[in-house]
Order: C-alpha cells, then structure tokens, then sequence
C-alpha cells in the first residue's frame, strides 16, 4: 500500500501550505480593497502586493502554490486577450523601432546598474552584472549560483525593482495626467457561458503548447495569445466577470509580495541601499528612451512608459490591464525584453564578469 502511494504524482498539500495560502490570500485581498476603496490607481495589484510583502518582511510564512499561480497567470492572460480589437492590432507597425530602443535601452540600464553596483557598493562584476539585468529572474537566479554570485543580494535588487515599479507606476502615471487618478472601472461585457468555456479551453491549449516548447511566461502569454486571437476575430465576445478578474489582479500582487517570505530582514537591510540606488539608475536610463520615444513616435506616452518599465512581465501586463493600457504593446515589449536579458546575459557575464577559474577557486 505504501508502495502504490509513493508511486502516485499527486500528493495533497499539508495542512500548513493551505492554512499558509488562505493566510497569503486574506491579506491580499484585504490590501487590494483597501487601496481600491481609497480610490488608489492599480489599487487591487498594489495594494495585494504592499499587504502581503509587508507581512512576509514582519515574518509571516506566506506562499502561493505553483497551481494557484498558474490558475492566476491563465486569467490575467484571458483578461489581457479579450480587450484586443483590430485597432490595436493595426498599431503593430510601430513596434520595431520601439523594440529596438528597448534593446538598447536594456543594455544601458544593465552596464549602468552594475556600474553603480561596483563602484558605490564595491559588488564583483559578475553579481553586479547580474543584479543590473531586468527580469528574467529564473535565469538570472540558475547563472548566480553557476557563478558563485551573491544570491541574496541579486535577489534583493531584483525583488525591490519589481515592489517598487509595481506600487509607484500608478501613483506617477496618475500625477503626470497620463492615467487616471482613480482606479478605472473594469465593467467589461460578460462571455457567455459558451463562449467562457470556449476561451478557458482555447487558453489552456494554447498555454500547454507553449510550456512544451519552453516558451518563456507560457502560461501567461498562452492564454493571452488564445483570447486574443478569439476576440481580435470576433469569435468570442466579452471576457470574465469583473470579480473573476479582480482575483487575477490580487493574485498577482500576492505572489510578488510572497517574495518577501525567502529574505530575511538583516539580508534586506544589507542590501536596500544597493537596490535603492540601482533601481534608480536603472529608472533614469529608462527615462531616457522613454523620451525619445514619445518624441519620435505617436505611441502613447503610458503605453511606452509600462512597456519600457524594467518590471516583470506579470506585474506590468497586470497593470497594463488595471491602467487601461494597451497589452499587446506592452506584452510585445516585455516579451523582447525577456529574450535579450536571456540570450545577451550569459554572454556578457562570460565576458566581463568573473572567469570560471576564479569561481572554481
């Protein structure tokens, strides 16, 4: 008997994990309402996401199970499909020379965050490199422990760029009157019960095949690819009920937050300086671009903002939701973004970080 249980994939989660996830769930849902309710731009993310990271810092074992977060990522990215319409798709055009600043862009944030990393805070090349290069936390992670790299420390610049880029974007948009200064109403037609399990299949396929082929997000991007394509083809009208996408928005937040529970307070308080003056590096070199951009092009200047943001994927797409802000623009970029910090990373720690010999050693 024992031998049949330890042979089967599924294993109940304990009593501790569950009790751990409503406890990381409460809270987020608590913060979101509590943000929207003071009428808070992108109040349900960051609100989720202040909550639940500030209990995780005052010791709080909180976590969201890989299940749940997959569950959260497939609604956000049926929720980001269906706003598409033939006149986002036609603004495809504009995208190349945006991409390729936002590729230039990334390179200068990433030499300039580790610059500042070395200098100031006397990091060594390869974890300076390595904390200065904007998202891809999964790879950056797998390359620090190849490298011998600071772990805690990359993780800490890494996980502070994200907190901050998450709560403050709203809050800046709002004050320079590119967005609005109360959270927008996600009233939204409701699919039909068809046509919602038609989107639910459709995104679930989708997602699988791109997990298979190692599609970065897959999950995310599978069902946003999905509802997109139904809605942009008039296949499928409306998308989610607002509370269905309201959970997306605090599940996402939570799972940010829950980066907390994995730091220690001392292994924060020693690196908040290095993630402070990092990030701002990496925000004025973004500043930059961003300027060009809205110079040169007729894209809207909150659409460039999101899209060049040195933020994760998840946490920027869902504020593009929340914000009212193009997703296909935004995804197309951070999606770009994610390929060059995952195909130009390995190489620039090979050549200007530490050699293997010094690691080995």
């Amino acid at each position: 008997m024992k031998q049949i249980t330890a042979s089967l994939p599924f294993e109940w989660p304990s009593r501790a994990k569950v009790l751990s996830t409503l406890e990381t769930l409460v809270i987020g849902a608590a913060g979101g309402l509590a943000f929207l309710a003071a009428g808070l731009p992108g109040g349900l993310i960051s609100g989720s996401m202040i909550a639940v990271g500030s209990a995780a810092i005052a010791g709080r074992k909180l976590s969201v199970p890989p299940l749940l977060t997959q569950t959260v990522l497939v609604l956000l990215g049926i929720s980001l499909g269906s706003v598409v319409s033939r006149h986002l798709i036609q603004q495809v055009s504009a995208y190349p020379l945006t991409i390729g600043l936002l590729a230039l862009a990334t390179f200068c944030s990433t030499f300039g965050s580790s610059y500042y990393l070395q200098r100031v805070h006397g990091w060594d090349r390869t974890s300076a490199f390595l904390a200065g290069s904007p998202g891809a936390l999964s790879q950056i992670t797998i390359l620090a422990v190849e490298r011998g790299a600071d772990l805690p420390g990359i993780a800490v610049v890494q996980t502070m760029r994200v907190i901050i880029l998450t709560a403050a974007l709203p809050m800046v948009l709002a004050v320079a009157g590119v967005a609005p200064s109360v959270a927008p109403s996600l009233t939204t037609a409701i699919a039909s019960p068809l046509d919602l399990l038609e989107l639910v299949a459709a995104s679930l396929a989708a997602s699988l095949v791109l997990r298979l082929i190692k599609f970065p997000a897959s999950w995310m991007f599978g069902a946003m690819i999905a509802s997109s394509v139904l809605h942009g083809a008039g296949w499928v009208e409306g998308g989610l009920p607002n509370w269905v996408r309201g959970v997306a928005l605090v599940g996402i937040g939570a799972l940010i937050g829950s980066r907390f529970a994995r730091m220690r307070i001392k292994t924060l308080a020693g690196h908040i300086n290095a993630a402070l003056g990092s990030f701002a590096v990496a925000i004025g070199v973004s500043a930059i671009f961003v300027g060009i951009v809205a110079l040169t092009t007729q894209v809207k200047f909150s659409d460039v903002v999101v899209a060049f943001a040195p933020g994760a994927m998840d946490a920027m797409l869902a504020l593009a939701l929340t914000l009212h802000i193009d997703p296909i623009f935004v995804g197309a970029h951070h999606l770009s973004r994610f390929v060059f910090v995952t195909i130009a990373t390995p190489g620039i720690v090979h050549l200007f970080g530490r050699t293997q010999d010094d690691v080995d050693d």
